[in-house]
């Protein structure tokens, strides 16, 4: 949706500063996220709370409160991540030929009509390919967001905790090479059946979207 929105733009600087800052976040490290993401939800200086008390609610202790950071973790994700995707998207409708659209003009299509008509289909085969890349990695968190930002706070475990983050703290405090190990293998293999998995779903679908 973000690539199609960028593509809508008409206006030229416009497009191409809203591609800058999209993209920006993607090469923020994670551990300026982290600095970030303290300064907005700290308990005594954060500024969501600092808000709040300036509309007379009472502060809320973001850091001891398990359930709400997987969504902060997610919107995080999402925010950082997107404006890479969008940029891939963005040069596969680049690479769409301008014939297509022209003809749906001339056919009295809407712009509504020929995203849904012509955008969309023809991106059919880059969104297979990096479903599957990210399907692929489905057993795997990511180690540097969560770690980054959550740390080993004990409180925000039970709803933070992924694999990575297990089994660094396998290795990292309890020594326990073995179950490390075993579990870094179980993710490779796992990893490799889903992919393998659910290629074979995509080429039943269409052949010249899977990746083998």
């Amino acid at each position: 949706m973000l690539a199609i929105f960028l593509n809508e733009l008409r206006h030229a600087l416009f497009k191409r500063l809203s591609q800058s800052l999209i993209f920006m976040p993607y090469f923020i490290s994670w551990l300026v996220v982290s600095f970030m993401t303290y300064a907005m939800f700290n308990t005594t200086e954060g500024l969501i709370n600092k808000i709040l008390a300036s509309m007379g609610l009472e502060p809320i202790s973001w850091y001891s409160n398990a359930e709400i950071w997987p969504y902060i973790l997610t919107f995080l994700f999402v925010w950082k991540t997107s404006g890479y995707f969008a940029i891939i998207f963005f040069s596969a409708i680049a690479a769409i030929s301008s014939e297509f659209y022209e003809s749906a003009k001339i056919d009295g299509a809407t712009r509504l009509q020929q995203i849904m008509h012509i955008t969309l289909p023809l991106l059919k085969p880059t969104i297979f390919v990096l479903l599957l890349l990210q399907i692929g990695r489905i057993f795997y968190g990511d180690f540097g967001m969560i770690y980054g930002i959550v740390g080993d706070n004990p409180i925000l475990i039970p709803t933070t905790d992924v694999i990575d983050t297990y089994s660094f703290r396998a290795l990292r405090q309890i020594g326990n090479f073995s179950m490390a190990g075993a579990v870094v293998l179980y993710q490779s293999i796992m990893g490799l059946i889903t992919i393998v998995l659910f290629n074979g779903i995509a080429r039943r679908i269409d052949k010249d979207s899977s990746l083998f």
